[in-house]
């Protein structure tokens, strides 16, 4: 899926009317048929199949909030097709509307900018559960994962659970992303899909837990390894291109501690600064000619990265400088490329300046508890985004390296580490 870019200056793009905020719609029952009917097809294809437990308990026109693992594009598929024929809102990205805003938001579509602190996305949910009698559709990781695993879910759920106050359901993909990893660049894999839909938590749960403890639920919930699925159910993955872009993933050499010198390619992850090869096995392993693959499961490589990356932030030497272009989104009829600039990434947070000087902003570590960066985004290219409610910009990285793990990870890891100090320095306070 591409998405509509207009050239012009950062001045020419500023100066564009900004998007106007508008209510969540009740999708028509044809806007949720139409959803329905066009993901036929690609569930067709990976012979869908679906399990539902306890979903008697949901009231025929109780809205509800469906919490959704996100692996690939097919979950809305998925989505769209068990909760089929109840009306329902989606939480999506607000660049997801750009130049189809019309459809976007007849078929239920609720825009919010990711890992941005959004007031009226509140709002926006409590229209839909009180005046709309509508469910919702969430993705609280908000990013599509790496590696497999799930990604860091907001403080912040379990509170909003009890305060919007009705039934959570769970929805879970299994083979979403053995079919269509982020790192493969759109290549589609043969491979089942099935998803298991749960009622977790009633009315009468969320009114007797606390927070913390609903937070404690989901985690578990949100608790995934979808290499290890694999492999424990042995789903062959034969495509002789499985390992396309895997270096984006596994950046660093585990044998040599390069960074930026693996390449992906076929089947092979190559180390070109020392030579090392391993092979990404049918069935989601890694496996070297020498008998030593160092690590023969890709979450547990990017765990070492990250575990590198702490190490780095500890002792204060990480630091992350690239050329980018860089775009801007300042309404949902186009994005705009607005210049070239540097993206900084250190302890003190982002900084990006650009355009010739006439941009300058900068993000301190508290700002998120997370980092919107994605692979191939809209296939343009490796994109990092910071910014604010204000205005988002969308960094391109244009030397070629794979930084963009790298800096997600940093971007967690610096947030934990900020906090944890914010939360001492009080405690000494009192």
């Amino acid at each position: 899926m591409k998405i509509k870019v207009k050239e012009t200056t950062l001045a020419e793009a500023l100066a564009e009317p900004r998007a106007v905020h508008r209510p969540p719609v009740k999708p028509s029952p044809f806007f949720r048929w139409l959803l329905k009917t066009v993901s036929a097809p690609d569930l067709k294809a990976t012979d869908f199949t679906a399990e539902k437990i306890g979903m008697e308990k949901l009231g025929r026109d109780e809205p509800c909030l469906y919490l959704m693992n996100h692996s690939s594009f097919i979950d809305l598929k998925i989505a769209a097709t068990l909760i089929y024929p109840r009306p329902f809102n989606i939480v999506c990205t607000s660049d997801g509307f750009v130049g189809k805003e019309g459809l976007m938001r007849a078929i239920g579509c609720i825009p919010t900018a990711k890992f941005v602190p959004d007031l009226t996305l509140i709002r926006d949910l409590n229209t839909a559960f009180r005046d709309n009698r509508c469910s919702v559709l969430m993705y609280p990781e908000a990013s599509y994962t790496f590696d497999g695993c799930a990604t860091p879910l907001p403080d912040s759920l379990g509170g909003a659970l009890k305060r919007f106050g009705v039934p959570v359901v769970m929805i879970r993909t299994y083979g979403a992303f053995a079919r269509d990893p982020l790192y493969n660049n759109l290549q589609l894999r043969n491979v089942k899909v099935s998803a298991r839909m749960e009622y977790l938590l009633s009315p009468e749960d969320l009114k007797n837990r606390t927070a913390e403890e609903l937070n404690g639920i989901l985690k578990e919930q949100f608790t995934f390894d979808n290499f290890r699925w694999q492999q424990e159910n042995r789903v062959k993955i034969d495509e002789p291109f499985r390992a396309d872009g895997l270096n984006r993933v596994l950046y660093k050499c585990p044998r040599c501690k390069t960074e930026g010198k693996t390449a992906g390619r076929g089947t092979e992850l190559v180390c070109e600064a020392c030579g090392k090869r391993w092979e990404l096995d049918e069935y989601g392993c890694l496996t070297s000619a020498d008998g030593d693959p160092v690590f023969d499961h890709v979450p547990d490589w990017y765990n070492w990265e990250r575990a590198c990356v702490r190490e780095e932030l500890e002792r204060g030497t990480y630091r992350l400088e690239v050329p980018v272009t860089v775009c801007v989104m300042t309404n949902m009829k186009h994005i705009c490329r607005v210049g070239e600039g540097i993206l900084r990434h250190d302890a003190d947070g982002f900084a990006l300046d650009a355009c010739r000087g006439e941009l300058s902003y900068r993000q301190p570590p508290l700002a998120s508890y997370g980092l919107y960066a994605d692979y191939y985004w809209y296939e343009i290219g490796d994109m990092i985004c910071v910014g604010d409610n204000r205005i988002l910009y969308y960094c391109f990285p244009t030397d070629g390296r794979d930084v963009v793990a790298k800096t997600r990870i940093a971007a967690e890891e610096l947030y934990k580490i900020k906090r944890a100090e914010k939360r001492a320095g009080q405690k000494n306070r009192i």
